[in-house]
């Protein structure tokens, strides 16, 4: 028991600035990760992963243009190279802004708000994981935080569940958040979705 105690009074409490909600929205959204990985789900970051391959790949092409070591009359057998490959490069840029369109559709229409992708925690009946999204609108306090699941259609899904309270009730006049507060509701959301498996029809 004291060794708890100990952890949580050695541990750097969070504070956010009260008159900044990107600040609060930030420091909840992490929380709210924290309890989620705790339960045993693990992140799921193969979007994020594709995102940052593409960005690498966009780099590598600046970077190239931009440095190529000779300047114009001596970097002809390079331009003629490049012009002969016009076609090809023509397609890798077509297929580059086709792929990067499609991945801003599922950015849009798939993250949203979500802020965490889980798998199925290990053991689980469940074969799919979570979609933990927030939202914590300008000039407002009403955090909404909703737990679904990351494949809506599988017959293991749960009823999608959420919750909107004053992030008043989490911070200290100081901006300091008290994490049992907010974990515990955190923890009563997804309990709330896991006790609730969806029916077949």
């Amino acid at each position: 028991m004291q060794e708890k105690k100990s952890e949580t009074a050695n541990k750097n409490p969070k504070k956010a600035n009260l008159l900044d909600h990107h600040s609060i929205k930030h420091i909840l959204d992490e929380s709210v990760t924290e309890v989620v990985t705790s339960r045993g789900y693990v992140e799921d970051v193969r979007l994020s992963n594709v995102r940052l391959l593409i960005g690498i790949i966009v780099i590598v092409i600046a970077l190239v243009a931009q440095f190529y070591n000779k300047k114009f009359p001596e970097n002809r057998d390079f331009l003629v190279t490049c012009i002969g490959l016009y076609p090809f490069t023509f397609a890798i840029l077509r297929s580059y802004i086709v792929f990067n369109a499609l991945l801003q559709l599922v950015i849009y229409s798939k993250e949203k708000n979500a802020i965490l992708f889980t798998y199925p925690p290990e053991g689980s009946y469940t074969s799919t994981g979570l979609v933990i999204s927030s939202k914590l609108p300008r000039f407002s306090d009403d955090y909404t935080l909703t737990v679904a699941s990351a494949d809506p259609k599988s017959i293991s899904a749960g009823k999608t569940v959420q919750f909107t309270k004053s992030v008043t009730q989490w911070f200290t006049k100081d901006g300091v958040l008290v994490e049992g507060l907010f974990w515990k509701d955190v923890d009563a959301l997804i309990n709330d979705y896991s006790g609730e498996p969806k029916k077949s029809k």
